[in-house]
């Protein structure tokens, strides 16, 4: 049984392990391996998960079993879209997926910006298990960026957005 929960600073090294398996095991075939490498080296350095950790308009939680972190999401407020919350992280295990882990994630990481009216997210336009989820939890398409990553990835991803509920 998996349990919701902000993460810690004690939970980064497993959280960066599950970010690596899931990204390889969602990104390979689409990218290959050496530039989904190339992707987590650069997103997911200690420091890098250090300062979505400690920032302060942001949510971190992971799901917990009491030996292992089973899934997570990373959202915060958007700096240029007024009352817009990004969704940036919500990966689950590999192994793990299809039992409600990041429903329950996810469900908790939209209660968590009261000041928010809407929800956005970027994901890659042939990940179909994640548009499947997001379409499945109010998502509707939005738009398209051509260079989602970090600079000019050349990575395209599709613009998703929710309105959030109570507003």
């Amino acid at each position: 049984m998996y349990f919701v929960r902000t993460a810690g600073e004690r939970d980064l090294e497993k959280v960066r392990a599950l970010l690596a398996e899931s990204f390889h095991a969602t990104y390979d075939g689409l990218h290959g391996k050496a530039r989904v490498d190339e992707l987590i080296a650069h997103l997911f350095t200690p420091a890098a998960l250090k300062a979505r950790l400690v920032r302060k308009d942001a949510e971190f939680l992971v799901a917990d079993d009491g030996r292992n972190i089973g899934g997570m999401g990373y959202a915060a407020m958007s700096q240029a879209l007024t009352k817009t919350v990004m969704l940036h992280l919500l990966y689950v295990g590999p192994t793990l997926q299809r039992q409600g882990i990041g429903r329950d994630i996810f469900a908790e990481l939209e209660t968590c910006f009261p000041d928010a009216e809407i929800m956005r997210l970027e994901v890659e336009p042939r990940n179909t298990a994640a548009i499947g989820f997001y379409r499945a939890h109010g998502f509707t398409e939005v738009g398209r960026n051509e260079n989602a990553a970090s600079g000019q990835s050349g990575i395209p991803a599709l613009i998703f957005e929710k309105p959030l509920e109570g507003h």
